[in-house]
């Protein structure tokens, strides 16, 4: 094997010592996280109105339904371009979006997830369908914006915890905070490559072709998510016109 751009060869044995050096500190990490969470569960909480109102399907419905019966809530804001095409909706929010499938783990420890759009509820409702997420889906009117959102923006994560007829947010992130949504990234981060951004510390000559300022999460002028959809012949059309290709919109708050 010649290749500059791949690790060197060496022993089975050798590569074994290797491993076992990093698993160390791989299981520091590890520990680390364990602690950063056991004091995440131990932060004060402030209280939520519980009445702020949302649309869904049925109509406007107050946070506190949202919860659907259960004691917690965990909150995905994703980011909305109004009057946009399908290709030029947030590719961050569609990446993290789109990798939360399976609820059940989370309602068998009496927590709801929920996705509230920054967008009108029929156009972004819309775009959940065409993507083929099956998630419950709220749009945040603007007189909820500042009661929820309270400075931040969309793109970010909240929890809440309720308590009878009272509501409370227990913890909130943003950014990088939010790579918990994407096993894509941990399974890339265990590759050789990892996840060939232009950020990484990798061995020079290792491919990093993704910029980060939304292009990662796009190919082709749209977010990459979208294209198995289009493929299967799935209509992306938002606004009751013909479907559009998109121009690409970049600096996705969620990047």
């Amino acid at each position: 094997m010649t290749d500059l751009n791949n690790p060197p060869v060496v022993s089975r044995r050798d590569w074994l010592t290797a491993i076992d050096a990093l698993r160390v500190r791989e299981k520091a990490h590890t520990r680390e996280g364990d602690a950063i969470a056991a004091a995440r569960r131990r932060l004060p909480m402030t209280e939520v109105d519980p009445s702020a109102p949302l649309v869904s399907g049925e109509g406007r419905v107050p946070l506190i339904d949202v919860f659907a019966g259960r004691a917690q809530l965990f909150v995905s804001y994703h980011m909305w371009h109004d009057g946009h095409s399908a290709a030029d909706q947030c590719e961050g929010c569609t990446f993290f979006t789109g990798q939360v499938r399976e609820l059940s783990y989370l309602h068998q420890r009496d927590v709801t997830f929920a996705v509230f759009c920054q967008g009108p509820y029929e156009e972004s409702e819309r775009y959940r369908r065409f993507m083929g997420w099956d998630l419950p889906w709220y749009s945040v009117p603007a007189e909820s914006h500042e009661r929820l959102l309270a400075d931040r923006h969309f793109g970010m994560k909240a929890c809440y915890l309720r308590e009878g007829d009272r509501v409370f947010e227990t913890y909130w992130t943003t950014g990088r905070g939010v790579e918990p949504m994407a096993p894509s990234y941990g399974i890339l981060d265990m590759t050789v490559r990892g996840r060939q951004e232009t950020w990484e510390d990798s061995p020079a000559g290792w491919p990093q072709p993704f910029e980060t300022l939304g292009q990662q999460f796009r190919k082709d002028g749209r977010p990459t998510a979208q294209w198995a959809r289009i493929t299967a012949g799935h209509d992306d059309d938002l606004h009751g016109e013909e479907p559009g290709t998109g121009t690409g919109a970049s600096g996705c708050c969620c990047s």
